[in-house]
């Protein structure tokens, strides 16, 4: 029993028969022991137990806690030092640690004292590095930034905090102006090399999050440190949020509205092209009739035809005329008429383009530096004095790179036929210069040196002694090899299998058709019968769950699940000491995920009041501590049967929900489809087959980009990791199903245009008989050897977490076109989207799965909508982070109203079953979670939970129709 209980518990109990009766029991037959009682003569001599603590420890390993204190503490200085971790995560660390090296846990207030003791001297040394790597003058400096001006009412470090929303020229400036101010500070020539960037970074998030009289009381050394690495992540943040609101004045306010100029001409212009055009099209048929007339006819003959049509050689002249400024350059964009309207607005671009380059440290690949060097030498040209040969207006083409200037509508701008000789128009010049450089900053082709969102993705790639010590340990994780033949051979006799096996199972009267091009249709798929036995179990589990208002899901969840209350701490790591903490803060996930705001919220008891709501709202809800309530919900409901008859957490699905943000933002973009005149952003979110939410993000706008996803997958809040990934039709390109493929992961993205797929083939010779003509296109496996090498560095650089999959994506592409690279990655995705093609076509049941997740996940999003229903459903955040908070709280307590849902369907199942009434597997299993009409989301809240006898609420019966 000593040795069960040390496996089992850490440590050996003081009283050794201190034990569950059915693990007694459990032992007992284990040992074949007829009378387990006999265990009780085991206390009779004390020394008994000590003995056999000794020799279980001399045997298996175990020693006293005092002998693993001195290992424990390094450790825990360690990670606490790399890390950064509170006392809660730090103390649970401790105890995983003293088990997996067999130390005797100590007494749980021993514990505590030892991690905030060695917790303490962690920090104090952070506070001491950061402080002593600034001079006395750079000290002086940022103990300014917490004084407020004369005559103003912030100081400038909450200046700062605040981005720029205007997304215009001067808003631009104001943006600009911004960064500069932070880096004139100078701090990031201040070497922090010896301080893990984490902690850095996480310090610099208290120190953005506070405010500046709470940092003013700090302790010198650790006010110092603290507006230390708050400067130092302002200037990167700052950099970020000046170069997303270029982006947005680029595609939205500068070319969005020169489009819409330029298609209010061409609507314009359309009365006099109907005017010319059946002239020229007269004048032409004329010629063309002419051609039949025979040889030798005179040219006068043919004139006077087309006068006698058209009515006179003017006329055709002005038709000429008329239409000649209607015709694009050639080799043009026919739609970039844009670009002659935007060079208009040259005023909205001058005042920032001359500071962008002298503001933001840029650097650049090989093939955009041009580009760079361009855009750095505007200031100089804006600069410079007009004159006699080089007028107001225009630019000295010998200071220009004329060779920059693409062919079509800039070439026709930028030398435009009326200017003066040996110039180039400037404002078009300027518009050429600066459209290059926004296409090259989007494709990070160049970057910002001092950034994260705008940083060169490649020098993220693992290389050196990094890629040489984390290679070998991935590459087994990912179950990759270093040299791919046998790999790739095996793949190869995967696919030519798939393509016999789906050749062969083709019923030619059945769904699937093939076409004279050898495209494969698949016809629709046949509803599922509701049997009525399905229908009256959906009708009576619905109607017996309890009617309650949202605040008590929150409660009585926190009630159940202590682990989730507990995951809400403050942001400065310490122990709150607020009174109902657990209520303020279910008041604010209701607010949020309502979007009602605080005021329904409000009521005349502390926990309630306003100035409590907005203290907890600043210190105790942020993005990680969504992360840590999430893994409590994800692992009760995994725990659950019904949950389980869903799925097992191993099938995920991944989707945008989207946001109309009627503010003005930079992290908003324009979809017509989704947020109709106004700005957006896409909550991407995965939901696991057991119907809970394991992870999410804000994108601005509505990106295709599915590679997003793989960001989702490598940090999701709990639960296993999934090996189906599910997405819908919006992009499945070669390329996506290379990265995903190699990261580990069964990608099956729903098929949106079956026909139009491309399907590849390894043999050229095989013959796939009724297949043959699909399998066009032919994989070249020698072209994945060459480049295997580079390959694993990009997928490890992904699986490591050095670059997201969204930034590797930027590698592979250049120009839009893919690099040979990331040919090689597409070549190897094409194996897998083919066989993914191949079981979509051949398998029903693997399409009703696809089905099913996609089912799941709008069913997710529907509930959310009505959640989410205060200020018409718009999300009203300025800032991203803003937008995360909000957003995180929606995801919490949708997981929320999911696993209170299935708690109780569960309950009503086993009530059914013990009242005789027949619940079959099948039927169950289709029941849905993502009910909310017994849900209060609407006027008044409660936040007084009843008496639960046995844990749960009365169920209600589902035959007594109950008032609305």
């Amino acid at each position: 029993m000593q040795l069960v209980t040390v496996r089992h518990l850490g440590t050996f109990l003081t009283d050794p028969l201190d034990v569950p009766l059915m693990v007694l029991d459990y032992v007992a037959a284990q040992l074949q022991v007829a009378d387990p009682s006999v265990v009780k003569r085991y206390t009779e001599r004390e020394k008994t137990r000590l003995e056999h603590q000794w020799e279980l420890g001399e045997v298996f390993g175990y020693v006293s806690f005092a002998a693993g204190r001195p290992g424990l503490v390094r450790w825990l200085d360690d990670e606490a030092w790399t890390t950064g971790d509170g006392p809660r995560a730090l103390f649970f660390a401790a105890v995983g640690w003293l088990r997996q090296h067999r130390v005797l846990l100590p007494g749980v207030t021993t514990l505590v004292e030892l991690v905030a003791e060695v917790r303490e001297a962690t920090e104090l040394r952070l506070y001491d590095a950061l402080a002593g790597a600034v001079s006395a003058e750079q000290a002086v400096d940022l103990e300014r930034l917490l004084l407020v001006p004369e005559g103003q009412r912030r100081s400038r470090l909450d200046r700062w905090r605040r981005a720029e929303r205007s997304t215009t020229g001067r808003g631009m400036v104001r943006a600009l102006e911004r960064v500069a101010e932070v880096a004139g500070l100078g701090m990031r020539r201040v070497d922090t090399g010896a301080v893990p960037t984490r902690r850095v970074i996480g310090l610099a998030r208290y120190g953005l999050a506070a405010k500046a009289p709470k940092l003013a009381r700090h302790p010198y050394r650790r006010r110092i440190a603290t507006l230390l690495a708050t400067v130092r992540w302002l200037e990167v943040t700052a950099t970020d949020d000046a170069l997303e609101l270029f982006d947005v004045f680029m595609t939205g306010e500068l070319v969005g509205r020169a489009s819409k100029t330029a298609d209010k001409e061409k609507l314009r212009q359309h009365r006099a092209y109907a005017r010319h055009a059946p002239v020229l099209a007269q004048a032409v048929q004329v010629l063309l009739d002419a051609a039949e007339w025979g040889e030798g006819v005179p040219l006068d003959a043919v004139w006077d035809a087309i006068d006698s049509t058209v009515g006179s050689r003017a006329r055709l002249r002005a038709a000429v005329e008329g239409v000649t400024p209607l015709i694009s350059p050639a080799d043009t964009d026919p739609d970039g008429q844009w670009r002659a309207a935007v060079v208009e607005r040259f005023a909205s671009v001058r005042g920032f383009v001359k500071m962008l380059c002298q503001v933001i440290e840029f650097g650049a690949a090989a093939d955009a530096r041009r580009v760079l060097e361009a855009m750095r030498r505007l200031p100089e040209l804006l600069d410079a004095r007009p004159s006699n040969r080089v007028p107001t207006g225009f630019l000295d083409a010998r200071a220009v790179d004329v060779d920059l200037v693409p062919k079509g509508w800039w070439q026709r701008l930028v030398f435009a036929k009326d200017r003066p000789e040996g110039t180039v128009d400037r404002n078009a010049y300027v518009f050429c210069v600066l459209e290059l450089f926004h296409t090259r900053l989007k494709h990070r082709d160049i970057f910002a040196v001092v950034s994260d969102r705008f940083a060169d993705p490649r020098a993220r790639l693992l290389a050196g002694a990094r890629w040489r010590a984390v290679k070998g340990p991935a590459l087994g994780a990912l179950g990759l090899p270093e040299s791919p033949d046998e790999l790739l051979a095996a793949h190869a006799q995967d696919l030519d299998a798939a393509w016999r096996d789906t050749a062969g199972g083709i019923d030619h009267g059945g769904q699937v058709r093939i076409d004279a091009a050898g495209r494969l249709h698949l016809a629709k798929d046949d509803a599922l019968d509701e049997p009525p036995s399905l229908a009256d179990l959906r009708r009576r589990t619905t109607g017996m769950l309890p009617a309650v208002d949202m605040p008590e899901v929150i409660l009585e969840l926190m009630a159940l699940y202590p682990g989730f209350g507990e995951a809400f701490t403050a942001v400065t790591g310490g122990t709150s000491r607020l009174a109902d903490l657990h209520i303020s803060v279910a008041a604010l996930l209701t607010a949020h995920a309502l979007n009602v705001g605080l005021t329904p919220m409000i009521a005349d008891t502390p926990a309630l009041n306003r100035g409590r709501l907005a203290h907890v709202d600043q210190h105790y809800l942020r993005p990680e501590c969504y992360t840590a309530a999430n893994a409590v919900l994800l692992a009760a409901q995994a725990e659950i049967g019904l949950a389980r008859a869903w799925g097992g957490g191993l099938v995920a699905a991944v989707d945008g929900m989207r946001f109309v943000v009627p503010v003005r933002t930079a992290d908003a973009r324009a979809n017509p489809k989704y947020f109709a005149r106004k700005r957006g952003v896409t909550w991407f979110n995965m939901v696991s087959d057991q119907a809970m939410g394991t992870a999410g993000k804000v994108l601005s706008g509505t990106p295709r980009d599915t590679l997003h996803l793989v960001d989702l997958v490598y940090h999701p809040d709990g639960g296993p990791r999934p090996e189906v990934l599910i997405t819908d039709a919006g992009s499945y390109s070669d390329v996506v199903f290379g990265i995903v493929t190699l990261l580990g992961y069964d990608y099956r993205p729903v098929l949106a245009d079956l026909p139009d797929a491309k399907l590849w083939r390894i043999d050229a010779g095989a013959d796939y008989g009724s297949l043959d003509r699909a399998a066009r296109g032919r994989i070249d496996l020698g072209k994945i050897t060459r480049h295997w090498p580079d390959i694993l560095r990009v997928i490890v650089s992904i699986h490591a977490g050095d670059i997201s999959a969204h930034d590797a994506i930027r590698i592979l592409q250049h120009d839009g076109r893919l690099t040979q690279l990331g040919d090689a990655v597409a070549t190897y995705g094409r194996i897998f989207k083919t066989l993914h093609v191949l079981t979509f076509v051949d398998d029903p049941s693997y399409r009703r799965q696809l089905k099913a997740m996609r089912n799941l996940q709008e069913g997710r999003h529907g509930l959310g909508r009505h959640i989410f229903h205060g200020r018409k459903g718009e999300l009203h955040r300025a800032y991203h982070a803003g937008m995360e908070d909000q957003l995180g709280a929606l995801g919490l307590v949708l997981n929320c109203v999911t696993l209170w849902n299935t708690i109780y369907l569960d309950h009503a199942l086993d009530t059914l079953r013990a009242q005789g009434y027949p619940v079959t597997d099948a039927d169950a299993a289709r029941l849905s979670a993502y009910q909310a009409r017994h849900i209060n989301v609407h006027g008044h809240y409660s936040f007084t939970l009843p008496e639960l006898a046995g844990g749960r609420r009365p169920l209600r019966d589902p035959d007594v129709r109950e008032p609305e």
